[in-house]
């Protein structure tokens, strides 16, 4: 089974899937991942506080994922 990523994935989770999504995450601007609200946040939540493309963001954490199988 392939590890995927949606808007309503939690920030936590995602970033248990692989250091490069953590990589991901930083290098697009959401730079508090050590912040105790954000493991709990959705990824689309977290690009709404962070002012980024949630769509974008989702796509480049699942080609990395999908790269890694």
């Amino acid at each position: 089974m392939s590890k995927k990523v949606n808007k309503n994935t939690l920030v936590g989770e995602a970033v248990m899937m692989g250091q490069g999504v953590v990589q991901i995450l930083m290098a697009n601007g959401m730079g508090c991942l050590g912040c105790p609200s954000a493991r709990f946040e959705s990824l689309e939540d977290a690009c709404m506080v962070h002012g980024m493309d949630a769509d974008k963001l989702v796509s480049d954490i699942n080609k990395f994922l999908e790269a890694e199988e």
